[in-house]
């Protein structure tokens, strides 16, 4: 479940199988504001045995009705800790129920679970944590803040400074505006995990406003952040990252790579242009150049390097950029009429003429382009009387 917590590895077993399922309320369970309690239901009928436990006739449990067509329910098999096969498919359902959005009913598997231990005296910190912490995510997305904060304490007290209950605490303390608390956590998980990006954000945030609530000595007004015990960091870090997380670490720092990206772009760019206004030419062709490398297919830099090349008289190189700029963009004004000022620079008048007629096509009002139109056609026109003139007579 994407949501819930991760397995550690389990320190216990303890009370094997039970052959019939324990009925849901039974134990040490909380049943304060918000929880969905669920009333002591009569066993139906059960004929199918998996993972150790009957499987009951409804649509969750996974028996398909006559008719019907067949329902994956594999996941009820999937491996849960330490618990014994009928409780870890308690679990499994509740972990399935969580994904599809129904809080409610994943709560009740999670508390059968809770309960189910107590019962069978099975002595396992690490699965009792993720059921504490999973069920405080329910409670958590149902807007039940009071025993989301429980369940995390209990979670928390089975296994100090696990990292999800101790970022759902932390959320809902911010819920709740307990600012100071919140911080405390978040704090706490950077110390084990630096990558955790919700705690990352909660952090700055919370600082932001902590600020503009008490001043320059706000960190005086925080509770004590608790040191991280050295072999729990590295406890962390060497703990096997599920596909899903090393998934949602690679997405990450591709974004993060992007965004650094975006802003290196810009901040190149603005300083090209602040510079072509200085007409330090070659400098801005540089810092244009260097855009090229983050985003080679922006066309504006393309035509605004064409720009460099042609106060430092390299008419082909200009050429060339313009190419560039009308293979992306064919219909690319700017790149066109500075084309046509590098085929000038080449003396090649007749296609500096095209492409300023081509300008002009696109925009009958650019008055730059009609009056580089007359200057070329004047050239063109000297030119052939120039050629003609050194023609020998037959």
């Amino acid at each position: 479940m994407g949501n819930t917590q991760d397995k550690p590895p389990g320190s216990g077993g303890g009370g094997g199988g039970r052959s019939q399922q324990t009925t849901a309320g039974s134990g040490t369970r909380n049943r304060g504001e918000g929880s969905v309690g669920k009333p002591q239901a009569q066993r139906a009928p059960e004929k199918r045995f998996t993972n150790g436990t009957r499987r009951e006739n409804s649509t969750v449990g996974g028996q398909e009705e006559q008719g019907s067509p067949a329902v994956d329910t594999s996941y009820l098999d999937a491996p849960a800790g330490a618990l014994p096969p009928h409780l870890a498919r308690i679990k499994n359902e509740g972990n399935n129920l969580f994904k599809h959005g129904q809080f409610g009913d994943a709560l009740e598997k999670y508390t059968q679970s809770i309960d189910g231990c107590a019962e069978a005296g099975i002595d396992s910190p690490g699965d009792l944590c993720i059921l504490y912490s999973n069920r405080a995510a329910c409670y958590l997305k149902n807007g039940n803040i009071t025993n989301c904060i429980q369940d995390c304490n209990k979670a928390l007290e089975l296994q100090p400074y696990s990292l999800k209950p101790l970022l759902r605490r932390a959320m809902a303390n911010e819920s709740l505006e307990r600012y100071r608390m919140a911080y405390v956590d978040y704090k706490t998980i950077l110390q084990i995990d630096t990558g955790v990006q919700a705690a990352n954000d909660s952090v700055h945030r919370i600082t932001k406003m902590l600020i503009e609530q008490d001043g320059p000595g706000w960190r005086e007004n925080l509770p004590e952040i608790p040191v991280v015990p050295l072999s729990v960091q590295q406890q962390h870090r060497d703990k096997p990252i599920s596909a899903e997380v090393a998934q949602a670490r690679a997405a990450r720092a591709t974004q993060d790579e992007a965004r650094r990206k975006d802003a290196r772009f810009t901040l190149l760019k603005r300083e090209g242009n602040d510079l072509v206004k200085t007409g330090q030419y070659q400098e801005a062709l540089e810092k244009y150049s260097e855009c090229l490398t983050l985003k080679p297919d922006e066309c504006s830099l393309y035509t605004n390097r064409a720009i460099c090349l042609l106060k430092l008289s390299r008419f082909a190189e200009a050429k060339q950029d313009c190419d560039s700029a009308l293979q992306m963009e064919p219909s690319n004004k700017k790149a066109f009429y500075r084309r046509a000022l590098a085929h000038k620079g080449l003396q090649d008048y007749l296609s500096a003429s095209s492409d300023l007629q081509e300008v002009l096509q696109l925009d009958p009002k650019v008055r730059e382009a009609e009056q580089e139109l007359e200057v070329v056609t004047g050239m063109l026109r000297q030119s052939l009387m120039d050629s003609t003139a050194h023609t020998p007579r037959v």
